[in-house]
């Protein structure tokens, strides 16, 4: 069970490092810099279990940072970075403005539900936004129930991605 915590709570956060990246990439190619701050509104964790002393809980409020490559060819066909084919979400309803967006994420598989994401930014140098999501984990035979939020913004680090690799793009 341990396990499987901790692999959905990296899957979402790299579904909302990708979404982040594709919602604030302003079209400008090159290394970005996204900081997230993810919190928990209800756990999988079932009612009165907790976690052994000195153990942090894969559920706790975290706060991550993470550079993205963004390719040209990313923005060209999907407008920025999309999240992982084979993480199970998708993106629905996207609605592009010149300095903002918002979609529908759409999960199924392992981590099944639906959330929204908003996010606006600057000519290309900044930008925040917020994904809330509320759905249920598959983790042996029952699912439970998961609502977590994921705040965040990103900064434009420069044209060269240097070590950081650009991530697969799905097929369409």
């Amino acid at each position: 069970m341990r396990k499987t915590r901790l692999w959905i709570v990296l899957g979402c956060c790299l579904i909302a490092a990708a979404v982040v990246a594709w919602a604030q990439s302003a079209r400008k190619p090159g290394l970005w810099e996204i900081t997230m701050n993810m919190s928990w509104q209800q756990t999988p964790l079932p009612p009165g279990v907790t976690m052994p002393a000195g153990i942090k809980s894969p559920f706790a409020d975290t706060t991550i940072t993470k550079q993205v490559c963004m390719t040209q060819e990313m923005i060209d066909k999907f407008g920025g970075a999309v999240p992982p084919a084979n993480a199970g979400c998708k993106l629905n309803n996207v609605v592009m403005n010149p300095h903002s967006m918002s979609a529908d994420l759409v999960c199924t598989g392992r981590m099944n539900g639906k959330g929204t994401l908003e996010a606006s930014w600057t000519e290309g140098a900044s930008g925040k936004g917020k994904m809330h999501f509320v759905g249920a984990m598959q983790a042996g035979p029952n699912p439970l129930p998961v609502e977590y939020t994921v705040a965040f913004s990103s900064i434009f680090k420069g044209a060269d991605c240097g070590s950081v690799m650009p991530m697969t793009m799905p097929a369409n």
